[in-house]
């Protein structure tokens, strides 16, 4: 068995160097490949800040990345308090060696495991020590300052750039969720929007403002512009809504899936005086989307 264990949020380009290598040395070594990661977020146990960290991947978009990127086996742990106290030593012997029946181990460049885990070279060793062949992958660098990182990829979300975070991410980032009814204001200004409602409620939502995106529902296709905030110009301004106006589509869709993927940000959130400011608004962020497809057509 070939192993590589991590919680591998948002399983970006750098968890992917990791994955190909484990793959490729399964495969050459006639073995199999073994992807060992952990639910819910450490930090969520251990309340390291963690009524702000939030998800790039559901744990059901974790395995499914996983298993396209050819891993043959991806066993998931309770993350506990308990399970936290593991030193290195006793995480690799017990739960990797002795468990798992690894023989291998494919490790990133900042890989650590175990309480007692001093850095990466700490784990590189003990794994050595216990007999188990290593392979410590080099990081994989966005720029020359900043190392993709799922910490990084969430700032950029945060702060809107979805360009970025897609790029570091080696795909863009999507929300997963089911269709609910709203106060079908859009369709009255003659923008209708499909309001969504998370499976995965610590899912990361970028920042708010309006974005280019891509819509999958109904098994199919569209693109679409997405309104993430509190609709300033309603003065509601409390609850956070995620509403897509998809291009070309005039079917009701309540209740069903819908996935929505972030191509660009359009613009900042906006408070307008009346709503004919907003609905010539909308008329213009329609058309700078309609710029971007046809970018992408072409």
């Amino acid at each position: 068995m070939v192993v590589a264990t991590g919680f591998f949020d948002g399983v970006h380009l750098g968890h992917r160097l990791v994955i190909r290598k484990l793959v490729e040395m399964a495969k050459n070594a006639g073995d199999e490949s073994l992807v060992v990661t952990f639910w819910p977020h450490p930090r969520n146990v251990l309340q390291k800040d963690a009524r702000q960290l939030r998800l790039l991947t559901s744990l059901s978009e974790k395995k499914r990345m996983l298993g396209e990127l050819g891993v043959d086996r991806v066993e998931v742990l309770p993350f506990t308090r308990e399970f936290s106290q593991m030193t290195t030593l006793e995480y690799l012997r017990d739960v990797v060696v002795e468990r798992f029946g690894a023989r291998s181990i494919v490790l990133g460049y900042d890989n650590r495991m175990g309480n007692d885990a001093t850095d990466a070279d700490f784990v590189e060793n003990t794994a050595i020590s216990l007999g188990l062949e290593v392979v410590r992958m080099d990081n994989l660098r966005f720029t020359d300052q900043v190392a993709i990182s799922s910490t990084k990829i969430r700032d950029r979300l945060q702060e809107g750039d979805v360009v970025q975070a897609n790029q570091m991410l080696g795909y863009n980032y999507s929300l997963c969720g089911v269709v609910v009814g709203g106060h079908r204001l859009g369709r009255t200004l003659g923008y209708p929007t499909a309001n969504m409602q998370l499976y995965e409620p610590l899912k990361l939502i970028p920042a708010r403002g309006v974005y280019f995106v891509k819509v999958n529902t109904l098994g199919r296709d569209f693109f679409g512009m997405c309104n993430i905030g509190c609709r300033p110009t309603l003065g509601e301004g409390k609850e956070r809504t995620i509403e897509t106006h998809i291009f070309d589509f005039d079917e009701d869709i309540y209740g069903l899936d819908i996935e929505v993927s972030f191509l660009s940000k359009i613009r900042d959130e906006v408070r307008f005086s009346t709503l004919e400011e907003l609905k010539c608004q909308l008329s213009r962020d329609k058309e700078v989307c309609l710029e971007e497809k046809l970018k992408i057509n072409n």
